[in-house]
């Protein structure tokens, strides 16, 4: 009976000891998640940067001690810090292109692609204009594509002003301007190159909201920021006029000038604690200020099937490689991915 009392005695200890290194282990991890300190070094695209900026400040409040520095060198500026190991984190608003991703393999540099949110491109004028009720798409191409003809207004429409237009829009290192030549143009790249532009976005809203005859286009969120300054023009692609919002954006109506958005972590990166924090909290509770900075949330389902691929590190593109694409479902995307 000694015998027996002394096994289930061993029994008992083995179990509260078990019990101890488990509750240890919880405790140790709960004080590491909040004593986590760190630089996260972001970067990219100036279109995604208002979604970033409201997550790092959200997260510093609960992680005083770790500091998100979000820069602003566009989607292809991003790509080439990331590629060259000088950020974590690029913000984009296009998928990587076959040789950006090439060049991150030819430097050892692995990333995890993970779409955050959906974008809609606003085709903008001055709120004086009274004349422009609507643009098709074919308009919209004979206006920027190279060697374009169209100077004046009423190069566009007859009865139009006949003034000179003062077109505005990204430059050529931005993601808005990959997806909008490739939307509208048909070719990635391929635009005029006789217009104003810049990479902030901010820069762009004051030049068209400073000109009566201009036109010019940038993200959303920016428009919906300066409404007061700007007038946005309704695009028919064929179906009928529709007006860029953030319900048309959602629904699809709104093409082919709707687009997802993303971040892209480097694979190194992400084993960092405070980079993992961060990724996680991003995409599991960061999504709540994608409306409020003027972006469309992905689906909740998108948004598990998202952070399972971060969880999981799977890297590369679900793009496959070809940088932006038309009117693409990223919860499609990622199911295919996973069958």
């Amino acid at each position: 009976m000694r015998i027996v009392r002394c096994r289930w005695l061993w029994v008992g200890v083995l179990a509260l000891t078990a019990g101890l290194l488990a509750l240890l282990a919880c405790v140790s991890q709960v004080s590491t998640l909040g004593n986590l300190v760190g630089t996260i070094r972001i970067d990219g695209s100036s279109t995604v940067y208002p979604i970033t900026e409201a997550v790092a400040e959200e997260f510093m409040r609960l992680h005083h001690r770790v500091r998100p520095t979000v820069g602003i060198s566009g989607t292809g500026g991003g790509f080439k810090k990331l590629c060259a190991g000088d950020t974590d984190i690029s913000d984009a608003s296009r998928p990587i292109k076959p040789s950006e991703a090439e060049l991150c393999l030819r430097n050892g540099i692995d990333y995890i692609e993970l779409p955050v949110a959906y974008d809609g491109l606003a085709v903008m004028v001055h709120p004086s204009n009274d004349w422009v009720d609507h643009l098709t798409v074919d308009e919209l191409r004979e206006i920027w594509r190279p060697e374009s003809p169209v100077r004046k207004w009423s190069d566009i429409r007859p009865g139009w002003p006949e003034e000179d237009i003062l077109l505005v829009g990204a430059d050529t290192d931005s993601g808005t301007f990959d997806y909008f030549t490739k939307a509208i143009v048909g070719k990635e790249g391929s635009s005029r190159s006789d217009y104003t532009w810049s990479s902030d976005d901010n820069v762009l809203v004051v030049a068209i909201s400073g000109e009566r005859y201009s036109l010019g286009y940038f993200a959303l969120a920016y428009y919906l920021a300066n409404q007061a300054r700007l007038r946005g023009v309704p695009v028919d692609n064929g179906e009928g006029p529709v007006t860029v919002s953030v319900d048309t954006v959602g629904s699809g109506e709104y093409q082919p000038l709707s687009r997802p958005v993303f971040i892209y972590v480097s694979s190194a990166s992400a084993e960092r604690l405070e980079v993992q924090e961060f990724v996680h909290y991003y995409l599991a509770q960061g999504h709540a200020y994608v409306p409020e900075v003027g972006f469309v949330p992905l689906t909740e389902n998108a948004y598990r099937l998202v952070l399972s691929r971060f969880e999981q590190r799977v890297t590369g593109s679900v793009f496959g490689g070809e940088g932006s694409q038309i009117g693409v479902s990223v919860e499609e995307l990622l199911k295919q991915e996973g069958e």
